[in-house]
């Protein structure tokens, strides 16, 4: 998975982004990605290709994980908010990169699965809940940086308030089959700025009822 990883960015494939660091790649061959898949789908984890986890959500292929993950420039002190547990693998690759992730999915059956997969897997370092992704998790902020693992129709403003002066969020945006993967980041006086990186295909990020 790695090696494919590494070949598709070399090869142009993610735009910008033709690389990753030595500690992401190292976190990816960490992480065992077929303990995030339903049991049936083990044969084929470790494919380039989103896969089901039911309650309609996805875990995302790889390429697209690794590219997220190098986008958000994390640092080993940081504090990382996630939108969008799913089955835990985004936070399980954070959580060797970061002093603490937390993580908010809408489903409480994928939050609370999570939790526990990631409880008996070690990463103790991350903390789930329920909750609204589009609100953010105000109590824990401001973060350093987010990595949002669902499809917004335009960037929540309660995220960018989350974000600390020098932080960026990593997010899909646009409408689902028009979805650009954007990085924005706030500067020290609280100005943002934006970038498309490439296109993608995500779940929709979905506001609680």
């Amino acid at each position: 998975m790695v090696r494919n990883i590494r070949q598709l960015l070399a090869a142009g494939a993610a735009g910008e982004v033709r690389r990753l660091d030595a500690r992401v790649l190292s976190a990816f061959e960490t992480v065992p990605r077929h303990e995030f898949v339903p049991p049936d789908l083990r044969d084929v984890a470790y494919g380039d290709h989103a896969l089901p986890i039911g309650y309609e959500a996805t875990i995302s292929q790889p390429l697209v994980v690794a590219v997220m993950t190098q986008l958000a420039r994390t640092e080993p002190d940081d504090v990382v908010l996630e939108v969008g547990t799913g089955s835990g693998y985004q936070a399980a690759i954070l959580s060797g990169l970061v002093r603490q992730v937390y993580s908010i999915e809408l489903v409480a059956p994928l939050a609370r699965s999570a939790a526990e997969r990631l409880a008996r897997l070690g990463y103790r370092n991350v903390e789930v809940r329920a909750g609204d992704g589009y609100q953010g998790w105000p109590e824990r902020a401001p973060f350093d940086a987010i990595v949002v693992t669902a499809g917004a129709p335009k960037v929540p403003p309660a995220l960018v308030e989350q974000m600390k002066p020098g932080g960026r969020m990593v997010i899909p945006v646009g409408p689902q089959r028009e979805q650009q993967l954007m990085v924005i980041e706030k500067d020290a006086a609280g100005r943002t700025r934006q970038r498309r990186i490439m296109p993608v295909l995500f779940v929709p990020l979905r506001p609680a009822a």
